[in-house]
């Protein structure tokens, strides 16, 4: 849901932008969304990102366990998750002296499953 809020003009109600469920020509999006999907897509087209988003599914971790999961070195886990974070796929919070990692939401952990599934066919 967006987090911008759209003023009413008269009698019109301001439109969401709606993201097609088609694949006709017609209904494509448009270039910068079709750019931005692209980008997404090239996030996951690293081995190591992989590895961390997986260590991720349905639970915290602090760099260390990340590494240790992924059998990563630290330096490169931190490399990859400010890739992962600017990316939006990963979300953090501040534990004390701790930072914890975890997946952002649900539509990572489908996005990984779907792509699991789709390649296990």
């Amino acid at each position: 849901m967006s987090e911008r809020t759209d003023e009413i003009k008269t009698g019109v109600e301001a439109a969401e932008s709606v993201v097609p469920t088609t694949c006709s020509p017609e209904d494509l999006p448009d270039e910068e969304l079709l750019y931005d999907l692209a980008d997404l897509f090239k996030v996951f087209s690293d081995t190591t990102r992989i590895k961390i988003l997986y260590a991720l599914m349905g639970r915290e971790l602090c760099v260390a366990d990340i590494a240790e999961a992924t059998a990563t070195s630290q330096s490169a886990v931190s490399h990859q998750l400010r890739t992962l974070k600017q990316s939006h796929l990963v979300k953090f919070r501040r534990d004390g002296r701790n930072i914890l990692y975890s997946l952002a939401d649900d539509h990572v952990y489908t996005m990984l499953n779907q792509g699991m599934s789709h390649i296990c066919e």
